[in-house]
């Protein structure tokens, strides 16, 4: 596919694509299969590269924050505590619920640009797609339990087959129920169930002595942590629920403007895109910031009562959705100037294998953060700053090893196990082998 704008191939990167694509071509005639290379939509590609350096920071950096790997007085204590204040203030403000909002989004819009093209192919592509779901709910429940506490697949695959029950809605039905759900946070549905009396009694998790004993724990004594976690203060207490609702809402969101074909043809929509970037990021810049200062008290004496907390906390998500729209107009606007696209072209690598590169990113966390096994075990020994500066170099490695891969190969060792479990045939996986057969 020529990229809307312009081919960021190689000659050899492109001869390549053709010839796989052209066989993938012959097998999709009469069957649903994997998209080919030349039908990828660059642009999707370099936003979810750019979300998953949100995720991978946010995540890094809040998992080796106070309650959940470190104590208060454990980073009250490092030298570095002035700065790890500031730099953790910055990753709320610019990049927490943004990044993940925007992820979240575009697995609804590639719901929709899927459904779109295997309906075309196979009428019965709905029961692909639901094999492809259910794949992933499975394994990001393992994920979950054995490797990462945080994890998204499992929501994603979830809250897909509710996606996928709302396939032939209006868009104003999809709209309808998207909007709503926009303006309403994980957190906040978990204290509206607060209020009604689900949840609680899951706090003990996040006292220090429980950081202090996951920070101890071998594999199997973090298992039974996991399990113990997931059981009563995730599923019991109502937080799946919420998370499911909140993940509903961007999903519903992405698949209404794949409806609109924005994204898919970014020229056409180009004008609207500039106006979208002019309006949503300074708003969100400024309401996310408002919201973030009631809530940490930070306006003076005169609101630093509770309820000036909780009105930032309502805040909050609709902060979240009007910077995380001025994040995405603002890629789709650079990505059209030639030093946009030299900053940004590189993303896409890291986009295309974003299944790998996700599950990637929670061996490093675990890695630096646990002392199991080669484990690092930086918990409470290192703070925000330093979590940081490795979540950026880690991700530079990721665009540099991702560019690496896909020079030799089609797909992402796990892209490839999902294809292949999805269609029930392997895919082409090196592009040397794809080269071959033409």
């Amino acid at each position: 596919m020529r990229a809307p704008y312009g081919d960021l191939r190689g000659a050899g990167e492109r001869r390549i694509d053709r010839q796989a694509a052209k066989g993938e071509r012959m097998s999709e005639a009469t069957s649903a299969g994997p998209v080919a290379q030349r039908e990828r939509i660059a642009d999707i590609d370099v936003l979810r590269g750019a979300a998953l350096f949100g995720v991978f920071l946010v995540n890094l950096t809040g998992f080796g924050a106070a309650g959940i790997m470190a104590t208060e007085g454990e980073l009250a204590a490092l030298p570095t505590a002035p700065v790890d204040r500031a730099v953790a203030f910055a990753i709320d403000w610019l990049v927490a619920d943004k990044a993940n909002t925007i992820f979240a989004f575009l697995f609804g819009l590639g719901f929709y640009i899927q459904m779109e093209r295997g309906l075309a192919r196979d009428p019965g592509f709905a029961r692909v797609y639901a094999r492809r779901i259910a794949i992933l709910a499975l394994f990001g429940w393992a994920h979950l339990v054995f490797l990462w506490t945080w994890d998204i697949l499992h929501l994603y695959g979830m809250v897909g087959f509710a996606l996928l029950a709302m396939r032939r809605v209006s868009d104003r039905a999809l709209l309808a129920i998207g909007l709503p759900l926009l303006l309403i946070d994980g957190h906040l549905l978990e204290w509206g169930l607060g209020a009604l009396g689900i949840g609680g009694g899951g706090a003990d998790f996040y006292a220090d002595a429980a950081v202090l004993a996951r920070q101890a724990a071998d594999y199997p004594q973090e298992l039974a942590l996991t399990w113990r976690w997931t059981w009563i203060d995730y599923i019991v207490n109502g937080q799946l629920v919420a998370w499911m609702i909140y993940a509903l809402g961007r999903f519903a969101m992405g698949a209404w403007v794949g409806r609109k074909g924005w994204i898919q043809r970014p020229d056409a929509a180009m004008p609207g895109f500039r106006r979208a970037l002019v309006l949503c990021l300074p708003l969100g810049l400024a309401l996310s910031l408002l919201a973030r200062l009631l809530e940490a008290k930070l306006l003076g004496p005169a609101f630093a009562g509770e309820a000036w907390g909780h009105l930032g906390s309502a805040l909050r998500p609709a902060a979240a959705a009007l910077l995380a729209a001025g994040y995405l107009c603002g890629v789709m606007v650079a990505l059209r100037s030639a030093a946009g696209r030299a900053l940004l072209a590189p993303l896409r690598h890291v986009g295309q294998m974003a299944l790998t590169n996700y599950v990637t990113q929670s061996f490093v966390i675990a890695f630096v953060l646990f002392g199991i096994g080669p484990g690092l075990g930086l918990a409470g020994r290192i703070g925000t700053a330093w979590l940081a500066a490795i979540a950026v170099a880690g991700f530079v490695a990721q665009v540099a090893l991702s560019r690496l891969w896909l020079s030799r190969f089609a797909f992402g060792p796990l892209e490839w196990a999902w294809r292949a479990l999805t269609y029930g045939r392997r895919p082409r996986f090196r592009r040397a082998a794809a080269l071959a057969a033409a």
